[in-house]
């Protein structure tokens, strides 16, 4: 998990991080099993958005033909529509995590548009001063549209196939980031009901969306 470097110097954030190692029988698996961060009680100020955690694989160093990197993605029914930063790897193998709260990012250890997936995409669902960029993430339904547009221009379109939230205790790791064999995204951020007595969210949202094919 990632970890503050003290609570004076960090004291909002709710991160993810991706903790420990996938099972050898998920080595083709991107690996991560999600849960919140710590946040502030009811008597501090609001809460920071909360976070995604577990195994953290290595980045392919072998980039997928044909497929780049997401620069934007939209999401019309909440009317979202943000640019995208990189995630990777901190020195510790843990998960990078926008230091914006109106940054989205993408994991750069995922999927790219285009190609095989999934493509993993986390954003914080609140702030120290109020909502963060993916606070509307609880709206999206089955149906709906997603839109990302890689870095040449070239948009992608996803239609969303089902929205979970999941205990942070009960993570589907291969679910979210297991490795498959079409174009898939999944988008990430905390949800639930938030636990004074723990400091945290109880859950994390996920959203599971597929390519269309045109």
């Amino acid at each position: 998990m990632i970890r503050p470097r003290s609570a004076a110097q960090r004291p909002f954030w709710g991160e993810w991080a991706l903790r420990g190692a996938l099972a050898a029988v998920l080595v083709l698996a991107i690996g991560s099993a999600a849960a919140c961060a710590t946040q502030r009680s009811a008597d501090s100020p609001p809460p920071a958005s909360p976070a995604v955690s577990q195994a953290a694989p290595t980045p392919s160093s072998e980039p997928e033909a044909q497929a780049l990197p997401p620069a934007r993605v939209s999401v019309p029914s909440i009317s979202l529509d943000e640019p995208l930063i990189d995630l990777g790897l901190n020195t510790d193998g843990s998960m990078q995590v926008p230091t914006d709260f109106d940054e989205v990012g993408w994991f750069t250890g995922g999927g790219r548009p285009g190609g095989t997936g999934p493509v993993v995409i986390a954003g914080h669902v609140d702030s120290p001063t109020g909502p963060a960029v993916f606070v509307r993430l609880r709206d999206v339904q089955v149906g709906d549209l997603v839109e990302v547009v890689d870095t040449a221009g070239t948009a992608h379109a996803y239609v969303v196939t089902e929205t979970m939230d999941y205990p942070k205790s009960a993570f589907p790791t291969a679910a979210v980031f297991g490795a498959v064999v079409t174009d898939e995204l999944r988008l990430i951020t905390c949800g639930g009901v938030f636990d004074q007595n723990a400091g945290s969210y109880v859950d994390n949202r996920v959203v599971y969306a597929r390519r269309v094919v045109p």
